[in-house]
């Protein structure tokens, strides 16, 4: 069960706690009027976390190690879901998408390709439409890892995704492109733990 939905749970059942108490005459007046100010500020409290949860930003726990060096295992990380409402998806960009092959799932991973793009992995190296990006090529990495991924054309309204620990990755290698509705957003900020507090690049 999703979050917005555990919220509006909520939301549901304060509204119905607050029509029982309203016409609950057993109770004292100024007791039940004293119930009914504390569950609207607590509906206002929800509603308000749902907008924000619904429409700007979300946290989410990193629980594996695809995307190390620059996410850790047990990172938190905020996501803005506002972001591509105002801007295109960026090669390079960490993004929290929905899973393909089950949608219930969320997977936080690079782009690597846009629509239209070549992409092709040589020697842990990645190559857009021929030319290698060492940008779009981590760092760090297992040397004894065999890195190569044969040219893969990109579709439109599709996404090419890839961990940035590429021997410890299930990315658009195996699961194939992602489409762009699936996005959720754009990873901001590790804000957990707090010598980890740093933005996403």
């Amino acid at each position: 069960m999703s979050i917005p939905i555990v919220i509006l749970a909520v939301a549901i059942g304060l509204v119905a706690v607050r029509l029982f108490i309203k016409r609950a005459y057993v109770f004292p007046p100024a007791l039940r009027r004293l119930v009914v100010e504390t569950i609207d500020a607590s509906l206002f409290a929800v509603v308000l976390a749902f907008i924000i949860i619904t429409f700007v930003v979300q946290a989410f726990f990193i629980p594996s190690g695809s995307m190390e060096p620059t996410l850790q295992i047990g990172d938190r990380i905020l996501v803005g879901k506002f972001f591509y409402k105002v801007t295109l998806i960026q090669r390079g960009d960490i993004i929290v998408f929905r899973y393909p092959l089950n949608p219930g799932k969320d997977f936080v991973k690079r782009v690597v390709g846009l629509a239209r793009d070549r992409v092709e992995l040589r020697k842990g190296v990645v190559y857009l439409n021929g030319v290698a990006r060492p940008d779009l090529t981590p760092a760090a990495g297992d040397p004894n890892c065999a890195q190569n991924y044969e040219p893969k054309l990109v579709e439109p309204g599709k996404l090419f995704v890839m961990g940035d620990n590429r021997c410890n990755s299930e990315d658009s290698r195996f699961f194939g492109l992602v489409p762009a509705e699936n996005v959720v957003g754009k990873a901001v900020l590790i804000y957990w733990p707090l010598a980890r507090i740093t933005f996403v690049r």
